[in-house]
């Protein structure tokens, strides 16, 4: 079955989101990604509610980020997350565009893991439950 997912999100850069050179701080993309990265699991009935019920915890374990060009004040942006691996660890990739342009800002991917919410032990492979929400199993 299909398990590929995508979710976007607008975000229309505030004021307090840009340091004195008018762009958005290298930092608030971090923030921008998490709300789309929380979108996307909600997408599929596995936020970190759920994730933290199914007794799994699912840290960041790796963060890459691009910058192409800078996002300004007031500008709208849109926030793409897409779910590209999950049978190992959650692989979510990330591409930041204006929305007027259509243009290419920033890209980036998280990778998370599961970890046994009681032991604390990494699995290695993703907890069942994850496939059950993906409808893969």
């Amino acid at each position: 079955m299909d398990t590929a997912r995508t979710c976007s999100i607008d975000i229309e850069v505030p004021f307090h989101d840009v340091d004195s050179m008018n762009v958005v701080w290298h930092g608030h993309y971090t923030r921008y990604i998490e709300i789309a990265r929380c979108k996307l699991l909600e997408s599929f009935d596995y936020g970190y509610t759920a994730m933290w019920e199914s007794g799994y915890l699912w840290p960041v374990v790796d963060m890459r980020l691009k910058y192409v060009k800078s996002a300004k004040f007031s500008q709208r942006i849109r926030v793409q997350a897409t779910l590209v691996e999950w049978e190992y660890r959650l692989k979510i990739s990330y591409l930041i565009t204006d929305i007027e342009s259509g243009e290419k800002l920033t890209t980036g991917y998280t990778i998370q893991v599961a970890v046994d919410k009681e032991s604390g032990e990494m699995r290695y492979q993703s907890p069942p439950v994850l496939a059950q929400r993906l409808g893969a199993k």
